[in-house]
């Protein structure tokens, strides 16, 4: 595995997802600085950490130089679809992720841009199901811009990680089934941290596939 430090960009981290990966950056030796950008502040303290906070996520011009010389992009910021049409939906998921990801192409050519979607996207982009059509189709353009390597994380049942804030009161339900959970359907858990090392281990070691299922994720989690 490389030895380089690693200088990555989280988002989402006021999310269940986007909060256990950037823990699990702080955390990691081979992570020496994180740019947290993020709509509003997380009152969070670290050597490692700056925060760059950001009203509008399609405004990004103002900020584009402190976008530069980054290795790694973890991008987790999502929202549910539903209750949302699909024209609503695919601005906040599509036009925002593709915004902000061409932005950081254009910055950082060199850079891993990971990207959260969820087991059942729709590579096809011509499914039945509206989430999975819009995130398959912004899979595919992700997958089209010229960073160094993009990967797309579809995680199943994501079990938290023990002690943090922003878990979704719906995997907070599940939490006591995890060992049910994971000796049943082993090929769709995982853990918040598994998520976070393999995110990391992409940058530090690559990956094979560019579509990263939850066994893959555990697979590449384990990588030293």
């Amino acid at each position: 595995m490389s030895a380089k430090k690693l200088k990555v960009i989280v988002t989402g981290a006021t999310g269940m997802v986007g909060e256990g990966v950037l823990h699990e950056c702080l955390m990691h030796p081979h992570v020496s600085e994180v740019l947290l950008v993020s709509r509003r502040t997380l009152n969070l303290k670290h050597e490692k950490l700056t925060e760059l906070l950001v009203p509008d996520f399609f405004d990004l011009s103002a900020i584009a130089t402190e976008l530069t010389d980054y290795d790694a992009c973890f991008f987790c910021l999502g929202v549910s679809s539903v209750g949302m049409k699909e024209a609503e939906y695919r601005r906040t998921t599509y036009d925002l992720t593709m915004a902000f990801a061409e932005l950081l192409c254009l910055q950082n050519p060199d850079m891993i841009f990971n990207y959260i979607t969820g087991s059942g996207t729709d590579s096809s982009e011509r499914g039945k199901s509206m989430w999975a059509r819009v995130k398959g189709k912004t899979e595919n353009d992700l997958l089209r811009l010229p960073f160094r390597k993009a990967y797309m994380f579809r995680p199943g049942y994501i079990h938290p990680t023990p002690g943090l804030n922003n878990v979704h009161r719906y995997y907070r339900a599940l939490s006591w089934m995890y060992p049910l959970l994971k000796l049943l359907f082993p090929g769709n858990t995982v853990t918040l941290r598994e998520v976070g090392l393999a995110m990391i281990h992409t940058a530090t070691r690559g990956y094979d596939s560019s579509i990263l299922s939850c066994s893959d994720i555990k697979k590449l989690a384990r990588a030293e």
